[in-house]
């Protein structure tokens, strides 16, 4: 790095195969209006989720317009309705344990996990490092840097429970993709809002995502 050149430090989001790829979208198109820099894992199961909830076929060779057609897509499935500039964003093959992220030595502010499956849980809690999403939140957890994982599954049983008290005890902030009310939401992409703001907020990244309870009854009812 020369004199005076900035070292980029960018979050880790990781996308694993939960359903739920809106609340990763609207993550990362956050992340991107607040002028972070992202490094993007997406696992492989996370690709069929995706072609499945989006008609979108995620390939390493055409990722950047990929995650574009992706980003742009409203949480109702609608393109074209977001644009979106993925010029901050490095990808990262989930198979290629060699990447950056994969080291400690390697700079970034934290990481997030959006939607998190189950087994990214557990592989998170157990500390397996079965490809580069795991293997980049086990660094992160070493590095003593934030984490966030944004658990996506119902109903939860005894084993995730304890990985979740586990990713806890560890300092992992656990968000359930959980939509709240209270916003006034009059729209699907304003539930998946809710919970990617509430993902910005664990992370400490500013947003708009949604509107802030007050302290004052029937402000959901404002339109």
């Amino acid at each position: 790095m020369n004199a005076g050149e900035t070292q980029r430090t960018p979050w880790i989001v990781g996308v694993s195969g939960a359903s739920g790829t809106p609340y990763a979208a609207a993550v990362l198109r956050a992340l991107l209006a607040a002028g972070e820099s992202v490094d993007l894992v997406v696992s492989r199961a996370s690709r069929l989720t995706l072609l499945d909830e989006t008609g979108i076929s995620f390939r390493d060779a055409h990722w950047a317009d990929d995650l574009r057609e992706w980003l742009a897509r409203g949480a109702d499935g609608k393109p074209d309705t977001f644009t979106v500039d993925v010029g901050a964003v490095r990808y990262w093959s989930a198979g290629d344990l060699a990447a950056g992220p994969s080291s400690g030595s390697y700079p970034t502010k934290g990481m997030i996990i959006v939607p998190a499956s189950t087994a990214s849980v557990a592989g998170v809690a157990l500390g397996l490092s079965k490809d580069l999403l795991q293997r980049a939140a086990s660094v992160t957890l070493k590095e003593r840097r934030r984490l966030v994982v944004a658990v996506r599954e119902t109903p939860l049983d005894g084993r995730t429970l304890r990985h979740l008290v586990t990713l806890d005890d560890a300092g992992v902030t656990v968000v359930p993709c959980s939509p709240a009310f209270y916003a006034g939401a009059t729209h699907i992409q304003d539930l998946v809002d809710f919970v990617a703001g509430r993902v910005l907020d664990a992370a400490g990244v500013p947003h708009g995502l949604y509107r802030r309870w007050k302290g004052e009854l029937g402000g959901g009812a404002e339109r």
